[in-house]
């Protein structure tokens, strides 16, 4: 199962705008992705609520993962994304 650690850029962390944009790619990709944090269990990264709920903040490292047809380039997007500042 391929997985990613990167570190939160947006300087809210996955909260509000920054949450939105994941959630919407994640739900947008061609498998489940998956987002845990601090070695937590992971949750789906295609709900807001889930990444909010998450509370992970500005240079926090999360841990993405999928598994699937795909799985690879799904993961590499969405923790492109969550490496990105997405506050603007």
């Amino acid at each position: 199962m391929p997985e990613r650690r990167v570190t939160v850029a947006s300087k809210v962390g996955l909260h509000a705008r920054p949450a939105a944009l994941v959630a919407k790619a994640a739900a947008e990709q061609p498998v489940q992705v998956s987002i845990a944090k601090d070695g937590g269990p992971p949750v789906p990264a295609g709900s807001m609520l889930n990444l909010m709920t998450l509370a992970a903040a500005h240079g926090d490292e999360v841990v993405i993962s999928a598994e699937g047809e795909g799985a690879q380039a799904a993961v590499d997007a969405i923790a492109d994304l969550v490496a990105s500042d997405l506050d603007a």
